[in-house]
């Protein structure tokens, strides 16, 4: 019997129910198409988590489209690295190469490597005495899932498994592991980065020197261990003329750079801005000249320096003739650095037992003459002279910082100063005649016999 629903036949309504039912089944969570996720999503539960370090990386590699895309399509398994293995364990130059702009492309083939598109609970491991699974990735390179026979632990390569189903959620899973993950591609992108690197630093050299007294080839000097003193004198590293613009030299990464002297030379400023009370010198280290970029460079290079800073008291004592010469604020504060790692101990010990101590400046050829004055140290001579006001406002082993309370000038510039001042003064001065040496014989004999008094000469 033929019966109808809605006045169509039911033998009609077969072939099109038979047809619905083989259409392919979506979830409710990826209905919403477009590559929108919902807020229970693996995605949204991986950027909220305690991988925030992978987050980063995540955000940087512009995958975030491509996470939600795939999300929308298929279940998702991510292995998610602990942040101690990407903050302290991974190799910083790895990172460096890998945070850089024209490496994107190997930052994204390592992040893809991490997701599975398949969900994989930490039930589907393979048996230990079975052979590891292979399942691929979103990258070109597949995982192996494996287990070790003897410990029973779960690994995915190279890294073990710590926290199995961390993260579960409708659309995925994450799996806490102990390391990173490298594809074989990103490994081999590294290291033709770096063997090209080290290639292109490597500077030209000379033809061999032979020695003219035993005519045989001179041996190179050995290289320095990292963190000894540099061989060349700080004068000859300074760049020329008055620091206008630095001369060019190895950066924190050169091949002299064990130390980052331009961090060291920012943190020592902000100290000085904190402290308070010095904000005129960090405006002429920074602003008014380039003296900042010069020290930076300089201790980057190994060297140290003791820094005699003035307060803004002293600094507001300087006149417009004082600082309008060109170079002069460079000449002022290369005449309050010492090329030495001094303290306020070592500086006070040093003028107790030897009484005035002379330090060489990078303002050559003068010198910063010290000495111990009412229990602390005075630096200069007469009315130019200042004292250590505040003592090791920053100390690090490469810098350091000492508060004065005067602006200094070498001795032969105060001298010159003063001799200028005085030759405005006109004195008139009446000279008195003196009598020759022979004459003053003859009065004396004439004195011995009584007669000196006839003699006008010898009144």
């Amino acid at each position: 019997m033929d019966r109808r629903f809605g006045g169509v036949s039911a033998l009609l309504l077969l072939p099109l129910l038979a047809f619905a039912a083989a259409l392919p089944h979506r979830s409710p969570s990826n209905s919403t198409g477009g590559g929108q996720i919902n807020s229970n999503s693996v995605l949204v539960a991986l950027l909220d988590s305690h991988y925030t370090e992978l987050a980063e990386l995540v955000e940087k590699a512009l995958l975030l489209q491509t996470l939600e895309d795939a999300v929308g399509r298929h279940n998702l398994t991510i292995f998610a690295p602990r942040n101690e293995a990407l903050e302290r364990d991974l190799d910083p130059e790895f990172k460096r190469f890998l945070l850089e702009p024209r490496n994107l492309r190997s930052l994204q083939t390592l992040l893809l490597f991490h997701i599975v598109p398949t969900r994989l609970g930490s039930h589907q491991w393979p048996h230990a005495e079975s052979a590891p699974a292979r399942h691929p990735t979103l990258g070109s390179d597949p995982v192996h899932l494996s287990v070790a026979r003897s410990s029973g632990l779960r690994a995915v390569d190279t890294a073990e498994v710590v926290r199995p189903d961390d993260v579960v959620r409708p659309d995925g899973v994450i799996h806490g592991i102990q390391g990173l993950l490298i594809p074989r591609a990103v490994q081999e992108d590294f290291n033709r980065r770096r063997s090209l690197r080290s290639i292109s630093a490597i500077l030209p050299e000379g033809a061999p020197e032979v020695d003219p007294r035993t005519h045989r080839l001179k041996k190179p000097a050995s290289p320095a261990p990292a963190g000894s003193p540099p061989a060349l004198p700080i004068y000859d590293a300074m760049a020329p003329g008055p620091s206008l613009a630095p001369a060019p030299a190895p950066g924190p990464d050169g091949p002299r750079g064990h130390f980052h002297g331009e961090a060291l030379v920012k943190d020592f400023i902000h100290t000085l801005l904190h402290y308070g009370g010095y904000n005129e010198m960090a405006d002429i280290l920074v602003n008014l000249t380039s003296l900042a970029v010069e020290m930076g460079r300089l201790v980057s290079e190994g060297y140290v320096l003791t820094v005699l800073a003035p307060n803004d008291e002293a600094m507001a004592k300087l006149t417009t003739d004082q600082l309008s010469e060109p170079g002069a604020p460079e000449q002022i504060v290369y005449y309050h650095i010492i090329p030495e790692y001094q303290t306020e101990e070592s500086m006070y010990n040093a003028v107790r037992r030897f009484g005035k101590v002379r330090y060489d400046t990078l303002r050559l050829p003068h010198k910063m003459v010290a000495q111990e004055a009412d229990g602390s140290v005075k630096f200069g001579q007469g009315d130019g002279s200042a004292y250590l006001f505040d003592p090791d406002i920053y100390t690090d082993g490469r810098i350091s910082v000492q508060g004065i309370d005067g602006v200094l000038f070498p001795p032969e510039e105060t001298t010159a100063a003063s001799t200028t001042a005085a030759e405005k003064k006109v004195v008139k001065v009446v000279a008195k005649p003196r009598r020759g040496k022979l004459m003053e014989v003859a009065c004396s004999m004439l004195g011995a016999f009584g007669q000196h008094s006839h003699f006008s000469s010898c009144q």
